[in-house]
């Protein structure tokens, strides 16, 4: 393994506790054990509005902050009901989705995790760095739904100037 090699796990694994622990603290689990079956990404799953990751199949650590956003915006009220299947047959899927990205893009932001750890070039339809670039140029998506669930606040309120501009968030997760 060379040196530069070594540095990158270095990285990525202090980026992945965390992650882990971020999402601890905001009140969403995080188990780790075996998962038997294929997932939709490797070595990571949700069951019952809880994280799992195998860590033997685990490939993008970073994936762990783009499925805690997945939790997040969703209703606390129905989170115990979500896991990999349910998440793709919500009625709001689409616009979902959109909000775990920015989501996933504050949290990195928040946590000083440059934004290639969750938006790596072989997620997001190979799209992943494009994403990351357009949101550090301030070309963002999917802000307007995070603004509308209470959890973020797109562009100056001159009613509320104090309030902070999203990428800070003001809850990380919805009510």
């Amino acid at each position: 393994m060379s040196a530069e090699t070594a540095i990158i796990i270095s990285e990525q694994t202090a980026f992945f506790q965390k992650a882990v622990d971020f999402i601890q603290s905001i009140g969403i689990s995080v188990l780790f054990r075996e998962i038997p079956e294929k997932s939709f990404l490797p070595g990571i799953s949700i069951k019952a509005g809880e994280i799992i990751v195998d860590p033997e199949k685990l490939k993008y650590p970073g994936d762990i902050l783009h499925e805690a956003g997945h939790i997040a915006v969703v209703p606390l009220s129905e989170r115990a009901d979500l896991d990999e299947v349910s998440i793709c047959k919500r009625p709001m899927r689409e616009a979902e989705e959109m909000m775990a990205i920015a989501w996933s893009y504050a949290a990195c932001v928040h946590l000083g995790i440059d934004a290639g750890f969750v938006f790596h070039d072989e997620g997001y339809q190979k799209g992943g760095s494009d994403i990351a670039q357009n949101f550090k140029e301030g070309r963002y998506f999917g802000v307007p739904m995070l603004q509308w669930t209470g959890m973020a606040v797109e562009k100056p309120n001159p009613e509320q100037p104090e309030l902070p501009l999203y990428p800070q968030m003001l809850k990380w997760a919805r009510d």
